[in-house]
């Protein structure tokens, strides 16, 4: 695998000039979506301009408060590549028929967090009590996931609940002004104020224990991958190198905190629960015919075809390509 960075970002690009010629001539910018209060290590790259050099492009970054916003601006035309879009909403935009490819895997992390209000006294021992209220769910998220998943587990009937579709910084106000009795949160600066005043439904053993788990994805546009998948290999590329060289040091974390819009204690812990896989994990755990990423993303369009949506178009490993990660 080329190394991009550790000094020999100039170099490579002087070595790839002719290889990415057309692929620079498709496309002299890249737009890159992401999300704020969910730290990675490639926020160092992005904050210096490393992928800006490496892919020889200008990289515009633009940041989203779900996965399915970030489906909507590549279907737009607006997007080139979502960083770390939620394995949900990926799935349903393939189930609907998008023209998306997964091409990576960003983070492995804990099933996101659905907080009780703390005065309603319920827990997972008595959850049942949660049929009748009221919750909010960004819809089509991981937290929708872990949302039905969790919820399952208890044994609670979502039908009788009354869910609100609501983005996470805004679940945490609902559930603060007592809008909504429970609220299903990801993003670091969200899950702390909701853990202001609410409690996770389920502990963090309870959750392992039931086998609910997340991943997030890398995935582009059909049309982009095909035109630019020297550019799509080397946003890789540089993805992997960023994670390589995360140390977890202090001035890592304050640059990577600044970058995503939290305080340097909220991203050292959030972060502290991340895994970020390496290429070799990617290729030899997630991808190819009997890879987690396809088996997790059947699982999961099994979870919304059930739910809210309606025209489940069959297997979804079409769209998992980990070859741009070779």
């Amino acid at each position: 695998m080329k190394k991009l960075i550790k000094g020999a970002v100039a170099a490579a690009v002087g070595l790839q000039c002719v290889a990415m010629a057309s692929a620079v001539q498709a496309a002299d910018s890249v737009n890159v979506a992401f999300f704020l209060e969910w730290a990675t290590p490639n926020q160092i790259a992005k904050v210096d301009k490393v992928y800006d050099e490496a892919m020889g492009v200008d990289v515009n970054w633009t940041d989203f408060s779900t996965g399915v916003a970030m489906t909507e601006a590549m279907l737009a035309g607006d997007i080139d590549i979502a960083y770390s879009q939620g394995l949900a909403p990926f799935v349903t935009a393939i189930q609907q028929g998008a023209p998306l490819k997964m091409v990576g895997i960003a983070v492995v992390y804990e099933a996101n967090d659905c907080f009780v209000k703390n005065d309603l006294g319920i827990s997972s021992a008595n959850a049942s009590e949660l049929e009748g209220k009221t919750v909010a769910v960004p819809l089509n998220t991981m937290a929708d996931f872990s949302f039905r998943k969790q919820m399952a587990a208890l044994d609670v009937d979502t039908s009788t609940m009354t869910i609100v579709d609501q983005a996470p910084p805004d679940g945490a106000v609902s559930l603060a002004d007592g809008s909504v009795d429970m609220a299903c949160i990801f993003g670091g600066a969200s899950a702390k104020a909701a853990g202001e005043v609410g409690t996770p439904i389920m502990s963090s053993k309870e959750k392992s224990d039931a086998g609910i788990g997340s991943f997030d994805v890398v995935s582009v546009t059909e049309k982009f991958a095909t035109e630019n998948p020297d550019l799509v290999s080397t946003f890789l590329e540089v993805t992997e190198e960023a994670n390589a060289a995360w140390k977890a040091t202090p001035e890592q974390i304050r640059k990577v905190a600044s970058d995503a819009g939290m305080d340097f204690t909220t991203t050292q812990n959030q972060m502290a629960g991340f895994v970020f896989p390496s290429v070799e994990e990617q290729t030899t755990k997630f991808f190819g015919n009997n890879g987690e990423a396809a088996a997790a993303a059947e699982s999961l369009g099994a979870v919304f075809v059930k739910t809210n949506i309606s025209n489940y178009k069959g297997s979804v490993g079409r769209a998992i390509d980990g070859s741009f990660l070779q």
